[in-house]
């Protein structure tokens, strides 16, 4: 009997599919995550490409090591990414070298830190990757957040970023934590005008 591939982004609706020129209210759960940080410009830094590929590697690993052991199958999931300074009033798109993130690929609840310890050394074997031994497999747990569908180059979010930021103060609800952002398809390989990425803000209310 054959046994059907997990797919998360349908199992998690909403907070993977989000309507252009829509903004909405999601409840995120504790989600764990391969995870690794970095700083500066992404666009001209070798270390923001080195992490997205130890990210990719170590999810990909996994998933078929997984998949041989006769372990329940499923899909990778996108790229993801959190954003900020030391200074939040000083985030500027002006000043990216200033720029701190964490890069990240949700993973299925029942994924351990063994498998993922297994995977790597698996890994480790077959190719030499410089931020493979800074991942970390980390559980998230955002809650209530506001987000939007940009579509379109990195360079041009600013005003939906605009868009998103006064629509939580205009529902009463105010900025926590980071700047998220998920990347619907690969930046690697898709032209700037038809990036798709969920922005995502997690709000608290004034009581909180």
């Amino acid at each position: 009997m054959s046994v059907g591939k997990l797919d998360l982004k349908k199992e998690l609706g909403a907070m993977y599919r989000q309507p252009a020129g829509k903004i909405s209210v999601v409840e995120v759960p504790p989600q764990q995550y391969l995870m690794v940080d970095g700083h500066g410009d992404p666009n001209n830094s070798k270390l923001f490409q080195d992490a997205i590929e130890a990210l990719f590697s170590l999810s990909y690993t996994l998933k078929f090591m997984l998949k041989k052991q006769g372990r329940e199958d499923y899909a990778v999931m996108p790229l993801e990414g959190l954003w900020w300074t030391d200074d939040i009033a000083n985030f500027s798109t002006d000043n990216r070298e200033a720029w701190l993130w964490t890069l990240m690929i949700l993973q299925p609840s029942f994924i351990t830190y063994t498998d993922v310890e297994t995977a790597r050394q698996q890994l480790v074997a077959k190719k030499a990757l410089f931020l493979l031994p800074m991942v970390r497999l980390e559980t998230m747990n955002e809650g209530t957040c506001a987000q939007i569908l940009h579509i379109g180059p990195f360079s041009e979010e600013p005003p939906t970023i605009q868009r998103l930021h006064q629509y939580i103060k205009e529902q009463g609800y105010r900025l926590r934590g980071k700047h998220r952002e998920i990347y619907l398809n690969d930046m690697r390989r898709t032209a700037p005008e038809k990036l798709k990425t969920i922005i995502r803000q997690p709000v608290s209310t004034g009581q909180e």
